[in-house]
């Protein structure tokens, strides 16, 4: 059986968590007026996918290694089918937000669950560099083409066709990935399973994303954040406790000797921190600033998105001749620079092309340091531990992700007004000069990848 069919799988796979996290956004206002959201409470049609995502990826990284990563594939595969039917005949409010929290259930499954199968289906080396910039490419790409979907979408079907549209991907790829994956490894004898540490380390991990999502909205001082932000610490360090105790750790400790996954982990958390929170401020940016509908905001992600798979496949080749830490150091250079152009490109009757340079090599440089980080973060892993591996990279990512939105949300209402008011030019242009400075602090993270990709 050809290796590119399985990779087909794999990347729409990746497809699909990508746009479930954007999609929604250009679908916002319809989605509040259609359901009667409180305005305080819409954010949490993006947050509660975010929240239990971050929070759930390292048992899900887990159970793929315990219980076979093509049950667990073809299990999330069917979770975020069922989930998004039922989001597109959500009729309360409650309903919807519950249904984002299944889906980003089936996320922290599914996420690890591909990853962990590119790792172990393709031999480390060129052919699982290339299977990674490919999967990248659906991943990175489908953060931008989230927007322009969902504005074709809601401007011609409304919202509930921003969930229905998941429902027959999401059960092809569930299909798929029975009859194309190769079968789990039989379940003989006893296979441990940290319980106490599954407990603590996802209740833990995901009062914290929840912290970081809820408190800038909420207030540093509300009941809920400062309850999480008690119980959080207590609770992870708790899960440290356990790990190092138990006879079959949640989180194997060998893993963080492991110089070249704690390295992309870093690399993760500032890459999401920085280049994944920018599509944000260029929505608001789109349609509060510059007055575009949906559709046209969606329309405007597209040259990004495509520059962002492109990126994903120059870094694979270059991965071939300079090296994967001088690729992944020119990634975040290219991003930074390409960050701080296009923070000098805004203005507030400036037209798209002058967008243009600063797109370009903001998503050249996005699209290789994805390819690099996750390269780095599987290599030298053993394949057993592959699924967990993984979950700790994207762990990184969605808490990098959670904190970096938080801080820019943050440093633009007190640049400027309030994101959410429609005139925060200034505001929006802080963020995205604070997040070109943050992508340059990742420079020094991938210099440290020396000699590190290839051996724990």
């Amino acid at each position: 059986m050809s290796a590119r069919l399985p990779l087909l799988v794999l990347a729409l796979a990746q497809l699909v968590i990508a746009l479930d996290y954007n999609i929604v956004y250009v679908a916002l206002p319809d989605i509040g007026a259609g359901l009667g959201f409180a305005e305080h409470d819409l954010q949490w049609v993006v947050s509660a996918y975010v929240v239990t995502t971050g929070g759930f990826l390292l048992l899900g990284g887990r159970v793929a290694d315990l219980l076979g990563r093509r049950r667990t594939f073809v299990a999330a595969a069917l979770v975020y089918a069922g989930s998004s039917l039922a989001g597109g005949f959500a009729g309360t409010p409650g309903t919807l937000v519950a249904v984002r929290a299944v889906q980003g259930l089936g996320g922290s499954l599914l996420f690890p669950a591909t990853l962990s199968l590119i790792n172990t289906l393709y031999a480390e080396g060129p052919a699982r560099n290339r299977a990674l910039a490919v999967w990248g490419a659906a991943g990175a790409g489908g953060l931008c083409f989230g927007s322009l979907l969902g504005g074709v979408l809601v401007e011609a079907f409304g919202w509930p066709s921003v969930f229905l549209v998941n429902v027959p991907v999401a059960a092809a790829i569930a299909w798929a990935g029975r009859v194309l994956f190769p079968a789990d490894a039989p379940r003989t004898g006893a296979r441990g399973f940290d319980v106490t540490g599954a407990l603590t380390g996802t209740a833990g991990v995901t009062l914290l994303v929840f912290l970081l999502v809820h408190a800038p909205g909420a207030g540093w001082s509300s009941p809920s954040v400062l309850v999480s932000a008690v119980l959080s610490p207590a609770l992870l360090a708790l899960f440290a406790l356990v790990e190092t105790r138990s006879r079959e750790p949640l989180v194997p400790a060998r893993l963080f000797g492991h110089r070249g996954l704690v390295i992309a982990m870093a690399v993760t958390a500032v890459y999401s921190a920085t280049f994944s929170s920018l599509p944000y401020f260029l929505t608001l940016y789109f349609q509060n600033v510059r007055g575009y509908s949906a559709f046209a905001t969606g329309l405007a992600f597209l040259v990004p998105a495509l520059v962002v798979a492109a990126g994903t496949q120059l870094g694979e080749r270059a991965v071939a001749v300079v090296g994967v830490r001088r690729m992944l150091v020119g990634g975040m250079a290219l991003g930074a620079a390409g960050a701080a152009a296009l923070g000098l490109a805004l203005t507030e009757h400036g037209s798209y092309p002058l967008l243009l340079p600063g797109i370009v090599l903001l998503g050249l440089g996005q699209g290789a340091a994805w390819t690099g980080m996750w390269i780095t973060a599987a290599a030298g892993v053993a394949p057993g531990d592959q699924g967990v591996a993984s979950g700790l990279a994207s762990t990184s990512l969605q808490v990098g992700g959670a904190v970096g939105l938080a801080v820019l949300v943050a440093l633009a209402g007190a640049a400027g007004p309030h994101p959410a008011d429609g005139t925060a030019l200034a505001g929006i242009r802080a963020a995205v000069f604070a997040a070109a400075a943050g992508i340059a602090c990742g420079v020094p993270l991938a210099l440290a990848v020396r000699r590190t990709a290839a051996s724990p």
